[in-house]
């Protein structure tokens, strides 16, 4: 039970760091006018994406699944959108979770929603590249064997999900749902258990909010103490003489990463900050800052070289989903002054377990399809309907009371909104 409970924990800390970045990035994008206006530039030649020539573009029929413009996949994109960025600033993780499955409920095949997933944020990762200008933040001599790192695990990744592709595209799919069952299934389990065993009750917002991570773990003094050269020093500022740690370990961090980023398109990107954390023993200070210089890296290598150019992306559902979000975001964000805590801790546990449905109930067809179980038509339909219908009204019902309550509550939520703060553990 402590490995998985240690498994948890590096999970729910990914799910933070995820809504941290996701959250500064779409408030730079949202007050900056320049930046704005690159968001509307990028949305601009999706009307062009309708004619038959530049359905060709960006794979077009040599991909599993349409990349041209499709006005009702748009409006769905947007939903998506919204509903993922009102996770992200309400409950300040998960959200990026739940856009994988989302997009495969609504048509995508698996490898289609993890490129567009993957694209979406390189594409903000671009724009949000400002946001930490704090070079004290930054050590560039843990970033550089850490994106080195997860170059190699980004071409594995994509190459793992193309070759499940071309072999079969049933595979394919029945691979990224089972990795997405597996991984919600536990995040989302023990996010209700924990929700459970503090519902009792919590101040206003302190559901979104918690306290950071300082100290060194078990297994981070067992990384630490592998000498093998060359040994790279860091944390000066906080550790009197620094810290050390070997170049390999860091390099082979960022492989596991990168590796991860490319098969789920969401999430990998942003397990720097519990591996930082967790595994190398860095300070959350100066993990923030080194997570996000590696974010455009990791983000743009797999999204363009082992995604775009192949065709597995659908650009125009990408820029629904980033606009979208930058209106979900702020609204969540707003909310935690007039959201009891105990609420989004529930709100977390089932928008995780949502998704986690949703993907559980698409294997029986995959499965089907695979010739590995004898099942009817009727039933393994059926059970994926109930999967997607579960999935949505669970997001929807999340997003109808969110507003609701920005909308009652305009008063007081007139002053200076709360962001969500980096975090592996919540307030009690």
């Amino acid at each position: 039970m402590s490995g998985l409970r240690q498994t948890y924990e590096f999970l729910r800390a990914l799910a933070f760091a995820e809504a941290q970045w996701d959250y500064e990035v779409s408030t730079s994008i949202i007050r900056n006018r320049k930046k704005f206006f690159i968001v509307l530039l990028l949305c601009a030649p999706i009307p062009l994406l309708a004619t038959a020539h530049a359905a060709t573009l960006l794979g077009g029929n040599s991909a599993y699944g349409p990349s041209y413009y499709s006005g009702t996949l748009f409006a769905a994109a947007i939903v998506i959108g919204v509903i993922a960025g009102l996770i992200t600033g309400c409950i300040g993780a998960g959200g990026g979770f739940v856009i994988t499955p989302a997009l495969i409920s609504v048509g995508l095949t698996g490898i289609m929603a993890v490129g567009t997933s993957l694209f979406n944020i390189f594409a903000k990762a671009i724009m949000g590249a400002t946001v930490h200008r704090k070079l004290g933040n930054i050590s560039l001599q843990l970033a550089v064997p850490f994106v080195c790192g997860s170059f190699g695990g980004v071409c594995l990744g994509g190459a793992v999900n193309r070759m499940l592709y071309d072999n079969s595209p049933v595979l394919s799919d029945a691979f990224i749902s089972s990795l997405y069952s597996l991984l919600l299934g536990l995040l989302g389990f023990y996010a209700l258990y924990d929700f459970l065993k503090h519902r009792k009750g919590s101040p206003v917002g302190a559901g979104a909010h918690a306290r950071g991570y300082t100290g060194t773990t078990k297994l981070a003094t067992r990384f630490q103490s592998v000498n093998i050269p060359p040994m790279l020093k860091f944390d000066e500022d906080f550790v009197p003489g620094g810290k050390r740690i070997s170049w390999v370990m860091v390099a082979f961090g960022g492989f596991f990463v990168g590796a991860l980023s490319a098969m789920m398109g969401a999430g990998g990107g942003f397990a720097t900050f519990p591996m930082y954390v967790y595994v190398f023993g860095v300070s959350s200070m100066t993990a923030v800052g080194t997570d996000t210089l590696q974010i455009i890296f990791t983000t743009g290598l797999g999204g363009i070289t082992q995604y775009a150019v192949y065709g597995y992306i659908f650009y125009s559902v990408a820029m629904g989903m980033l606009l979208g979000s930058l209106v979900g975001i702020q609204i969540g964000a707003l909310t935690t002054k007039v959201v009891r805590g105990i609420h989004i801790r529930g709100f977390y546990a089932t928008a995780i377990i949502a998704a986690f449905i949703s993907q559980l109930f698409v294997l029986p067809r995959r499965l089907q399809q695979l010739g590995v179980v004898h099942l009817s038509n009727s039933f393994v339909g059926g059970v994926q309907t109930l999967g997607n219908l579960i999935f949505w009204i669970m997001c929807s019902t999340f997003a109808v009371w969110l507003f609701v309550k920005f909308v009652t509550n305009m008063d007081v939520l007139t002053e200076k909104p709360t962001a969500p703060r980096i975090s592996v553990e919540e307030a009690s």
